[in-house]
């Protein structure tokens, strides 16, 4: 004859302590600026893809994502013998390092954000 086994199990749930969760201002700022690090990277990720497919600057959107995106994209400009050519398809390098550039910095300053919520809980 055949036993039925029958398993319990209990789950405990452990109260976070109150500093290990990090302040609701921190991580306000921390959501804004990965908000706005995000945005950047957008815009210029669209520029990138624009930019590949030679996209005509006489268009309303094209132009706007151009001139929105130049102030971000523009120090790198420098690093590859950068010619503004619009309307012409182009792998445009110094937007792809900006993207990654900003990617890193935005995610740098949101990672310092945390850093007194990872402190308080050793």
């Amino acid at each position: 004859m055949a036993e039925k086994v029958q398993e319990t199990r209990t789950v405990v749930e452990r109260e976070v302590p109150e500093t290990s969760r990090g302040s609701a201002s921190t991580n306000f700022v921390a959501g804004v600026v990965s908000f706005i690090g995000g945005l950047i990277v957008a815009l210029l990720g669209i520029r990138f893809v624009l930019m590949l497919l030679g996209a005509n600057q006489n268009n309303g959107f094209v132009d706007f994502i151009y001139t929105a995106s130049r102030p971000f994209a523009a120090p790198f400009f420098g690093m590859f013998n950068y010619q503004e050519r619009f309307g012409v398809s182009r792998f445009e390098y110094e937007t792809l390092i900006a993207i990654v550039v900003y990617a890193l910095i935005t995610w740098a300053i949101v990672w310092l954000l945390g850093m007194p919520s990872r402190r308080n809980t050793a």
